[in-house]
């Protein structure tokens, strides 16, 4: 069974990506390329890391106006990312755009609400109401306009899935009960996570900071 565990490289070191994505390619389903390895290695670094033989999910979240994010989605397609990532709060149209601009085998998923804020920083952006329900909205939204899923924290995903039972879920922001929470501020465990809906978990620091990264990707795996 392949792992629903997808490594998170939040990195600008090539080699090191490289390298960590190599230790623990066994025990991870892929991994996680965001902004800040995209802009310091572009299309280039991508197929580097795609070369290792992981599914790369490609977190970019795209989020500008439809045709522009249609372009970039197109530009995008010949790396064949597994998952690529825009912003529910663009609107349905511009995820109508993304998903139609995508390569068939790519999941394109809306990222509702960041795992690093909370109601007090909805309020301060003009937002009411709590996380919970910024997230439903954002998940019906994301649904109707036909991308694949949504990015969701593990507070939220069981309520998304209700409302979204064939949708595909990504959680980022996990941690083990005794792992430092770091910037994130709604943190579930692996377990709580994929027992509440989660398709894949998105995983960073508890792996690549550990002493042994390949045990703890292990350690990790062996509780879903």
């Amino acid at each position: 069974m392949t792992s629903r565990i997808y490594l998170a490289l939040d990195t600008t070191d090539l080699a090191a990506a490289k390298a960590l994505a190599k230790r623990v390619r066994h025990h991870v389903g892929g991994v996680k390329l965001g902004l800040e390895f995209f802009c310091a290695h572009g299309q280039a670094g991508v197929r580097e890391m795609s070369a290792l033989g992981l599914p790369v999910f490609l977190d970019l979240k795209l989020h500008d106006i439809p045709n522009t994010v249609a372009k970039a989605v197109r530009a995008l397609a010949p790396l064949n990312p597994a998952i690529l990532t825009v912003h529910a709060s663009g609107g349905r149209a511009m995820m109508e755009d993304a998903k139609a601009s995508a390569p068939p085998g790519t999941k394109v998923v809306a990222v509702t609400m960041l795992t690093s804020l909370d109601a007090t920083d909805l309020a301060a952006t003009g937002v009411a109401g709590g996380a919970h329900d910024q997230v439903v909205r954002l998940a019906e939204l994301a649904r109707d306009s036909g991308v694949d899923g949504i990015v969701c924290s593990g507070a939220e995903v069981a309520a998304a899935k209700a409302a979204w039972p064939k949708g595909f879920f990504v959680v980022p922001g996990v941690r083990l009960p005794d792992d430092a929470i770091g910037d994130q501020k709604r943190v579930v465990t692996p377990r709580a996570a994929i027992d509440a809906g989660a398709s894949i978990l998105v995983v960073g620091r508890p792996i690549t900071r550990a002493e042994d990264p390949d045990g703890a990707a292990r350690a990790i795996g062996a509780t879903l």
